[in-house]
C-alpha cells in the first residue's frame, strides 16, 4: 500500500537494510493472517528492496597487535573477555553476553547456544585459549558467564569502551559485529571450506556464508599454483617461471 511504500522510504533514507527488514516483517505478518483466514491484501506486497552492501570488514594482520595491546590497556576485565570471547567463539555479541554456564561443557570443550538467531541450538567449540578465559571467571553451576545488576542480569553492550578501544588502537569503521566476521575470514584465508565456516558460525542458510568465498582467494591460489607447478615439473619444464614448449606439441 502507499502507507507501506512511504514508510520503506521514509526508513531507507537513512537505514535501507532496516527499512528491508521492517517491510518483511510486515510483509510476514499478513502472509500469517492470510493462512489464518484474513482475505485482505498484503501492503507489503511488491515493494521493491533497498539494494543492501555486503559488509565485509574484518580485523587485519596489521591490525591485531595494535588491537591487542590497546585492549590489554583495558581496565575493565570483563570488556577484555567479552571482547576476546566474541573473535574466538566467532558468537554474536548477545549469545555471549548472555552466556550460561549450564551450556558449557569443560570436559569437551563444547558451548551450547539453546536459543539462536535462526531458531536452533548451535555448538561453538572452545578453543584452549577461550577455555583459559572462562576458566578465569570463576564458573558455577548456574547463571550467567558475565553477571550483571541489570534488568537483563547480564552485562549490557559495551557502548562507550568499544569506541575507546578503537580510539586507542586507531582503527576506524569496525563493529563488534566485525569480530564474529573476522573469525570466519581468518578461516576462509585459512583453506577452510565454506561448509566448515558456516558450521563454525551457525549459519543456517548458506547464503550467510557467501561473504567468505570473496576472502578465501589466498589458499585458492596457493592451491592453483601447487597444481600448476607440478604439472610444469611432470611435463618437464624447469622450476622457472619461464614455460617452455613441451615435447612434442605443435
Amino acid at each position: 500500500s502507499a502507507e507501506c511504500r512511504t514508510l520503506h522510504a521514509a526508513i531507507g533514507s537513512h537505514t535501507p537494510i532496516l527499512a528491508n527488514r521492517v517491510i518483511e516483517i510486515i510483509g510476514s505478518i499478513y502472509a500469517r493472517a492470510a493462512e489464518w483466514g484474513y482475505t485482505g491484501i498484503n501492503p507489503a506486497k511488491d515493494i521493491q528492496p533497498f539494494k543492501e552492501q555486503k559488509r565485509d570488514r574484518f580485523i587485519q594482520a596489521d591490525e591485531l597487535p595494535v588491537f591487542f595491546k590497546a585492549l590489554a590497556d583495558d581496565t575493565s576485565e570483563d570488556f577484555k573477555h567479552f571482547v576476546l570471547l566474541c573473535l574466538l567463539t566467532g558468537a554474536r555479541r548477545t549469545n555471549v553476553l548472555s552466556a550460561r554456564w549450564q551450556d558449557i561443557n569443560f570436559p569437551s570443550a563444547i558451548w551450547r547456544i539453546p536459543d539462536s538467531k535462526n531458531g536452533d541450538p548451535i555448538l561453538i567449540p572452545l578453543v584452549p585459549e577461550a577455555i583459559e578465559i572462562l576458566k578465569t571467571r570463576e564458573p558455577q553451576k548456574t547463571g550467567f558467564v558475565f553477571p550483571s545488576e541489570s534488568k537483563t542480569g547480564h552485562m549490557s553492550p559495551p557502548k562507550k569502551r568499544w569506541p575507546a578501544l578503537l580510539n586507542r588502537a586507531g582503527m576506524s569503521d569496525f563493529r563488534i559485529h566485525d569480530l564474529r566476521r573476522s573469525l570466519g575470514s581468518w578461516q576462509a584465508n585459512s583453506g577452510a571450506s565454506l561448509a566448515i565456516i558456516g558450521k563454525s558460525l551457525g549459519h543456517k542458510s548458506a547464503d550467510a556464508t557467501l561473504i567468505y568465498a570473496r576472502l578465501s582467494m589466498d589458499p585458492v591460489r596457493a592451491s592453483v599454483n601447487t597444481a600448476t607447478t607440478a604439472m610444469l615439473k611432470a611435463a618437464g619444464s624447469k622450476k622457472t617461471a619461464e614455460v617452455r614448449r613441451i615435447r612434442g606439441a605443435k
